[in-house]
């Protein structure tokens, strides 16, 4: 499944508007990165998936506690987050969208992402008008959104053009922010540096790369939009909630693909595929093993009962089919023997007489085939019912065709 990572850019999107994207197979290997407006977006394919980033500076990060009964719905939530934010914020929390971390709980501090909600429409919409809805909304950075993330290394991000540069810092799961955007500078970056218990890593665009190293007095890991935007389509942030929420269905599915999609893809799930691709092929050996085995048994069989149709019967030479052959070997013996089986006349005609009615003759008597058929002969349900009783006791069956009664033995009915 392709995967099209778009960057929101910053103010009201217009037709001459260009989106920097990211195409991905695997989630971690950019195949494509380019800018373009959205009218020229490659397609991800019918199974791929769309996801938005929202840059650094498009959002703010609030700290809450949410009371109880805050999740039950989107309403509420929404109510309560505007009412918990409100002396934080500089705007209306009508005109923002709020989005919460995941894995938040009930009476425990949680990350709320917020950003200009009119902006982010306007953008959603015209993704959707050029065909490339967005089924994820993700951060470009994010603090930590589970506790167990919180001993992490901090990074510094030094991103933008000589003009505008700016640094990132990204603390991970405290009280104080946990992404801070400042000016990027001698002073800020030496701050960003200090300004933590373990060394961070310092990244930097390839357009600032060179004062950031002057300023650093070593050389940054070189970082780009793209790969960011990677990292970013990796997390377990999603901010298409409350009015941008998706529906349930389509999340569960996406969900589903991109799981299936990152087993398949993602380099730290090679373990996983080769150990699935080994039981796969034991499974498939035995398995072969298993049928080679059945296979040998079953030729046993059938040689064990050829050999015992010509140790009885001598004269039988050739074996096609070992059941039928000695049956027929054994009807043959009871002939010549004058000894009758319930597959002949006599035995039909006694039991037909002892089972049918005293008022029920036939008009006609046809046998052939072990087989006994007496014209003329209609039983009601209730009688046909008793008289299959009294053949069933004797070792036969018949049944209704038509006018006409056919008896035979059971074992010729169940052939």
């Amino acid at each position: 499944m392709s995967t099209l990572i778009i960057y929101l850019p910053a103010g009201m999107p217009g037709p001459t508007t260009e989106y920097s994207y990211t195409l991905t197979a695997d989630g971690h290997t950019a195949t494509r990165h380019a800018s373009t407006t959205a009218a020229l977006l490659p397609d991800p394919g019918r199974t791929g998936e769309v996801v938005a980033v929202l840059p650094v500076r498009a959002l703010s990060w609030q700290r809450v506690t949410l009371p109880q009964g805050a999740t039950t719905s989107p309403a509420r939530l929404r109510s309560v987050l505007e009412g918990l934010l409100e002396e934080q914020l500089l705007d209306d929390p009508a005109e923002l969208h709020f989005a919460l971390a995941p894995h938040a709980h009930i009476g425990a501090p949680a990350w709320v992402a917020v950003c200009e909600r009119e902006w982010l429409q306007a953008h959603l919409l015209a993704l959707e008008a050029a065909g490339r809805s967005a089924e994820r909304i993700v951060p470009e950075f994010a603090p930590a959104p589970t506790p167990s993330d919180a001993d992490a290394t901090p990074e510094v991000f030094a991103l933008g053009v000589p003009e505008d540069a700016f640094v990132v810092l990204t603390a991970q799961g405290n009280e104080r922010d946990a992404v801070c955007v400042l000016p990027l500078n001698a002073a800020t970056l030496a701050l960003a540096v200090q300004d933590s218990d373990a060394p961070p890593t310092v990244h930097a665009e390839p357009a600032v790369a060179a004062m950031t190293e002057k300023w650093l007095n070593r050389p940054p890991e070189l970082s780009t939009y793209s790969q960011r935007a990677l990292a970013a389509a990796r997390s377990e942030w999603n901010l298409a909630q409350l009015d941008f929420a998706s529906s349930g269905r389509i999340r569960a599915m996406r969900s589903a693909t991109g799981a299936f999609n990152s087993f398949f893809r993602a380099p730290q799930w090679r373990a996983g595929r080769w150990a699935l691709g080994l039981a796969v092929i034991a499974q498939l050996i035995g398995l072969n093993v298993w049928a080679f085995k059945e296979r040998q048994s079953l030729t046993a069989k059938e040689g064990g009962v050829r050999g015992i149709l010509q140790q009885t019967f001598p004269n039988v030479r050739v074996v096609v089919d070992a059941p039928v052959q000695m049956e027929r070997e054994v009807a043959q013996l009871r002939q010549q023997a004058g000894s009758v089986s319930r597959r002949d006349l006599e035995p039909l005609l006694a039991a037909a007489g002892a089972a049918l009615p005293k008022d029920k003759t036939p008009t006609q008597i046809e046998f052939a085939n072990a087989q006994l058929r007496l014209t003329g002969v209609s039983l009601s349900a209730e009688e046909m019912d008793a008289a299959n009783q009294r053949l069933r006791a004797d070792g036969f069956t018949a049944r209704q065709q038509d006018r006409h009664l056919l008896i035979q033995s059971a074992e010729n009915d169940a052939r």
